[in-house]
């Protein structure tokens, strides 16, 4: 054999006879390999500090630690490395029991040369692909990082742990909230931090296809199922095999297919439309939905049993309104996003059009403020987005200035307008002069009408 690779193959072999190191070592280095060679337990772990080798051989029985500890040992600093334990003909057992614990294989001796040469170009093969599945996988993470979600709220750090820890298991997951609050971020982050995150998660949006249809989006069909099915194609459910499915706006679904729905999730196992073959499919289940699917359990439009099996563990998102605080790292999120994308600069945002961001009410959540700061960052200029830059509806929301200079709220405009001349409008500062939170503050500037000279 010939070893043509610019970077030579490595065996590093451990064995206290000098013979059997000699000699192994004269066959491998005649093949092209780069050898190392250790007579005990302590040379070994000294040559595994000092580089990688992709195969080791290790004799079982040597004096001080014996080959299945130092095996343990040397697979803690690189467990990458393709070991083969070289026994004598009675101490098979051990050798069985190193291949428990990870060994790649095993030979006895006297030793095979031609044997052991192909052995060690198995295990190498081996571990070539092992090397690079793994760098596949780590790619593979990369890629298909979701987006992280943003929030400074205690109620969105609480979804995002809530997130993280089912993530860990294979339980089903209900995602409630309203819409544009952000449920399939949600669970895209249950996905990516799963053991299913090297398959794909497959987005079935219930509401938005026709129920003529849904039946195949999810199933799939067979060639000439019904009118204009002239090919076989997979269902949601078969492509999201390995992975997790994503059924949002669950609560849209006729009761027909909630039936069908419940023994695919129960059974995991479906057939297509059209045909006879019954299909299994190892998913995971995330659904979402705003509706209120206990009212729709007491008007009979939809099912008890199904709603037991989907609701096994709830993660429930709060509207934009209930969480504020949320409001400006998301405006300078989104902000940073379409910079990016048209290739603008990255600007502030004023005072006053922040107060007035935190103050609207958003109706519909996170998808509305994304709108708003696209918008305003097509019209604006640098270096910030402005009140102007705002939707007409926003203009409706600047307060008058008509309070009277003696009323409570007159002196608090004054007060306030006062802290931030003397700061030079800087917000954080000026919060914690007023002794309050920069997002009542971003409100009082909005609600007084205050700008910035």
């Amino acid at each position: 054999m010939t070893i043509n690779q610019k970077i030579k193959p490595s065996i590093l072999v451990v064995d206290d006879e000098l013979s059997v190191r000699d000699s192994l070592s004269k066959w491998f280095k005649e093949d092209g390999y780069r050898v190392g060679a250790a007579e005990n337990a302590n040379r070994a772990l000294s040559l595994m500090n000092e580089g990688p080798w992709d195969i080791i051989l290790l004799d079982i029985k040597m004096p001080g630690m014996d080959g299945l500890e130092l095996q343990k040992r040397l697979k803690e600093i690189d467990r990458s490395a393709a070991i083969i334990m070289v026994t004598a003909f009675g101490a098979v057992d051990s050798a069985v029991q190193a291949l428990k614990e990870g060994a790649f294989d095993y030979v006895t001796k006297p030793v095979d040369p031609e044997h052991l040469t192909h052995l060690v170009e198995n295990a190498l093969r081996t571990k070539k692909l092992s090397d690079e599945n793994w760098r596949l996988r780590q790619q593979m993470s990369e890629l298909s990082g979701v987006e992280e979600i943003v929030g400074e709220s205690l109620q969105m750090k609480k979804v995002v742990d809530l997130a993280r820890t089912v993530a860990q298991t294979d339980t089903t997951v209900m995602i409630r909230g309203e819409s544009g609050t952000g449920k399939e971020m949600v669970a895209r982050t249950i996905h990516a931090n799963s053991s299913r995150r090297y398959f794909p998660i497959i987005t079935v949006n219930c509401g938005a296809v026709p129920e003529t249809l849904l039946e195949s989006e999810l199933f799939g069909h067979e060639k000439g199922a019904f009118t204009g099915a002239q090919y076989r194609r997979k269902g949601k459910f078969e492509m999201a095999d390995g992975g997790t499915i994503f059924l949002d706006e669950i609560g849209t679904i006729s009761q027909k297919m909630q039936i069908q729905l419940l023994r695919v999730i129960e059974t995991k196992q479906f057939t297509r439309v059209g045909g006879n073959e019954v299909i299994s499919s190892d998913f995971r289940v995330v659904c979402a939905t705003n509706r209120d699917l206990e009212a729709a359990i007491t008007d009979g439009s939809f099912r008890e049993d199904l709603y037991y099996r989907l609701n096994v563990f709830t993660i429930f998102i709060p509207p934009l309104r209930e969480r504020r605080d949320d409001i400006p790292p998301l405006v300078n999120h989104f902000i940073r996003k379409y910079a990016t994308l048209m290739n603008k600069p990255a600007m502030d945002v004023d005072p006053g059009a922040m107060g007035m961001l935190i103050a609207n009410r958003w109706p519909g959540n996170v998808r509305e403020l994304e709108n708003v700061i696209e918008r305003a960052m097509v019209l604006a200029k640098p270096p910030a987005i402005r009140s102007s830059d705002l939707p007409f509806q926003f203009s409706q929301m600047q307060p008058g200035n008509s309070q009277p200079d003696d009323s409570i709220a007159g002196m608090e405009r004054v007060h306030i307008a006062r802290v931030l001349e003397k700061l030079n409008w800087n917000i954080t500062r000026s919060a914690e002069a007023l002794g309050i939170d920069r997002v009542t503050l971003y409100s009082k500037i909005s609600k007084y009408g205050l700008k910035k000279p």
